[in-house]
């Protein structure tokens, strides 16, 4: 059964009152890592480190927690490796100008986390060296 908070007894107060009695009541004894240290976690944390450390764990693309600029950036980045598993020259075009669409269209809509500071990516130079590599 659960106590009630009684008036004028700060909520810090009553949940250290709490504690102090489950520990003499010894429900804390035998708990499962009683009396090891906690694992050490070098990174700091944020409220979406659980989540991308389950994507990792599942080898599930982490780009989509990305705020948008820095997402677009990565994606610019990935782009060879990316138009490379294509066949057609025009699949080439069409990758290219949809993300050079998102990149105009991030411009012109705020967006949370850093500014965008990704240009558009000329088409051409990606389809030369998509030919180039063929």
């Amino acid at each position: 059964m659960t106590e009630r908070k009684p008036p004028g007894v700060s909520f810090d107060s009553w949940i250290d009152m709490q504690i102090r009695a489950a520990e003499e009541r010894g429900e804390f004894d035998d708990l499962p890592g009683a009396g090891k240290p906690l694992p050490k976690n070098d990174r700091p944390g944020t409220e979406l480190d659980w989540l991308a450390q389950k994507l990792y764990a599942e080898h599930q693309d982490v780009s989509s927690l990305l705020p948008p600029s820095l997402a677009l950036a990565r994606e610019v980045e990935d782009l060879p490796q990316r138009v490379q598993r294509e066949r057609t020259e025009d699949k080439v075009r069409e990758i290219v100008e949809d993300l050079n669409e998102r990149i105009r269209d991030a411009y012109r809509t705020p967006h949370p986390g850093p500014p965008i500071r990704t240009v558009p990516v000329d088409v051409e130079e990606v389809v030369t060296a998509w030919r180039e590599a063929r």
